[in-house]
């Protein structure tokens, strides 16, 4: 038994170090790199993220093949079920504003081993999608010279014949890629004045096809002989949604930007919701004047809207298409180089991954080694690898990213206020009131008793119905609420999407499974909903919590059980690798090992009664720790 407990503290210590917090430091906003980017700077990074390559591919796909004239209905479904995730973004973005996105927002919720799994997965869904997006460039760049390039690179190169490599390398993507690269290095600005210029052509060129497309409308393409309004029925909209929704997964560029954000409380959510009504009203108004311009069932999926053009006798604005084209799709490139070396900036920078990265250059103040290292890292996957069976991986990384932001923002709204941990933070202002007298300490403490224990807690006037939760300790029924809240969306997003096909359950076991799992879900979100939650004034905040980050864990869920398994077998050994990396490196070099022996320090301490309050921060302030002065604390 002797033996046994030093192994089981050891365990213990262990298990505590995979679930640490990064504290939550809401109201600083010093940062090595420069905050220059306004709301408009914002809007236009995250619509630049979101209406690139999709917009003149996916609606004639999603037409023809899924949804018909309906398809307006699948991205409007689709732009509501991506609102529910982009407003957990925008609450914790301009709560915290700091780079690193759905890996900072898991950090300072869930633990640390669960915040390095999902940096790591957005670093691939990353790498890969800015691969993707400039195969697609420079693919649509070569069909307008009728694949001139590709029979010249194929001529002198050869065909490959080998899994996973391309048929040919690529470089003219390889290059648009590294130049782009180069472009970002140089700063913040320069990022944003190219987006700018990119983002006014390609909305320019997507207001001239609404117009024109609205002039060459004729609404019998969307009659009962053309085959009416939703030939394929409620399931195809359905299917067309589940496609459309990845349309919209650009927003989380503007969250990672919110270090280098002016004013990230007030910018965040308000670009997040612009930027993702911008994209919705394109991506809307583009599928319809397309199916109104011609049958849906005659589109072209590989370049719908200019061959729609063509047929009615406009070739000439083809070559208009084609320019938008080219500037959404580097939007999108333009976006995935910025945010990807921000997101290992951020993790470099707390220990979890190669300090190398944490560095900034002092001219450009941005993390110029990781844009060059991972720009090329990027570069090298679009010149070599067959990316189309990749593409499919890109849709579960995202997923859970926002499933695990969702799942934070219920984590956050129901924690405990924690005191200020800088000195700064906690320091008094001009006007702040002294507490000398008993009776002042007396209030002092119970202030800070009620403050600290409201989030939590069983709402007062439910205490008489819900009396029994009332005797659980503060934040355990919540957090068994959360965690049965998770499996019953999870069980429920199974029989949703396995019930009656793979299972082949019976009528009355489908319903009794429906049922069963769909009261569990509702039960714990009213227990969630029972208990106090966080309200804060000075930033943005999520309406109906828990029910909306539910809904969205739940969608999110469902989307991903609709994935193949091969996809399912990529993500599985692409966490394994990340495992490896966190307990080789990340565990060991976290900046959240120098925190532990302080916090040890600090509980040897004793707090004597004092006549004042000064006093009483002395008492407990270390003798290495010089008191701190107001003018060391500016704002």
């Amino acid at each position: 038994m002797a033996q046994g407990r030093p192994s089981t503290a050891r365990l213990a210590r262990f298990c505590r170090k995979l679930n640490r917090l990064k504290p939550l430091e809401e109201s600083s906003m010093e940062t090595s790199l420069r905050r220059c980017l306004s709301t408009l700077d914002l809007t236009l990074l995250g619509v630049g993220g979101m209406v690139g390559s999709g917009l003149y591919v996916l609606t004639g796909t999603v037409a023809k093949n899924m949804a018909g004239p309906a398809v307006l209905l699948s991205f409007l479904v689709a732009a509501v079920a991506s609102l529910l995730a982009a407003l957990c973004y925008a609450e914790f973005g301009a709560r915290v504003p700091r780079t690193g996105s759905a890996y900072l927002f898991t950090y300072v919720s869930m633990g640390e081993m669960w915040a390095f799994l999902i940096g790591w997965n957005v670093l691939l869904e990353y790498l890969i999608g800015g691969a993707a997006v400039a195969r697609a460039w420079s693919g649509y760049l070569d069909a307008i010279f009728n694949h001139s390039i590709r029979n010249f690179t194929e001529s002198h190169m050869g065909v490959w014949q080998m899994p996973l490599l391309a048929h040919s390398p690529d470089f003219l993507a390889a290059g648009i890629l590294l130049v782009a690269s180069g472009f970002v290095s140089c700063g913040a600005r320069v990022s944003s004045w190219l987006n700018h210029t990119f983002s006014a052509i390609s909305l320019i060129v997507i207001l001239f096809i609404i117009v024109l497309g609205f002039i060459l409308a004729r609404p019998h393409n969307w009659s009962a002989e053309e085959g009416g309004f939703a030939p394929f029925g409620f399931s195809g909209i359905l299917a067309g949604t589940a496609t459309c929704f990845y349309a919209f997964v650009g927003f989380d560029v503007i969250a990672a930007s919110s270090e280098e954000a002016r004013n990230p409380r007030w910018a965040v959510p308000m670009a997040t919701a612009i930027s993702l009504g911008l994209a919705a009203s394109a991506y809307i108004l583009v599928s319809t004047v397309l199916t109104l311009m011609v049958p849906w069932h005659s589109l072209d999926p590989d370049s719908a809207l200019a061959d729609a053009f063509y047929r009615r006798g406009y070739s000439w604005a083809g070559f208009i298409v084609a320019v938008g084209s080219l500037c959404g799709m580097s939007t999108v490139l333009l976006s995935n180089l910025f945010s990807l070396p921000r997101i290992v900036y951020a993790m470099a920078a707390d220990g979890l991954f190669f300090q190398v990265f944490a560095r900034v250059h002092p001219r450009t103040q941005v993390p110029v080694i990781g844009i060059l290292v991972f720009g090329v890292l990027m570069a090298l996957l679009a010149l070599l690898l067959d990316l189309e069976a990749l593409v499919q991986f890109l849709s579960i990384g995202t997923l859970l990213a926002y499933t695990f932001v969702a799942t934070s923002i219920i984590v956050l709204r129901f924690q405990k206020v924690s005191p200020p941990s800088s000195p700064c933070l906690a320091s008094p202002g001009p006007t702040a009131k002294k507490y000398d007298s008993f009776s002042d300490h007396i209030q002092l403490v119970d202030a800070a008793q009620i403050s600290v224990s409201e989030p939590g807690q069983l709402r007062p006037a439910l205490k008489p119905f819900l009396g029994f939760l009332d005797g659980c300790s503060p934040g355990t029924a919540v957090a068994w609420a959360l965690g049965i809240l998770v499996v019953s969306a999870i069980a429920l997003a199974c029989v949703l999407i396995f019930g009656s096909s793979d299972l082949h359950l019976p009528q009355w076991g489908f319903v009794l499974l429906l049922v069963v799992s769909g009261a569990v879900f509702l039960s714990s979100l009213l227990v969630l909903g029972a208990h106090q939650q966080q309200e804060k004034q000075d930033t943005f905040q999520i309406p109906l919590v828990p029910l909306t980050p539910a809904l969205s864990i739940l969608l999110n869920v469902c989307l991903m059980l609709k994935l193949s398994y091969l996809t399912w077998l990529r993500f599985i050994f692409w966490m394994l690798v990340g495992l490896v990396v966190y307990f080789g490196y990340g565990i060991w070099h976290s900046k959240e090992n120098q925190r532990e022996p302080l916090e040890l320090t600090a509980a040897h301490y004793v707090v004597f009664p004092s006549s004042s309050l000064e006093e009483t921060v002395q008492a407990v302030q270390p003798a290495s720790q010089s008191p701190v002065q107001e003018s060391d604390c500016t704002e």
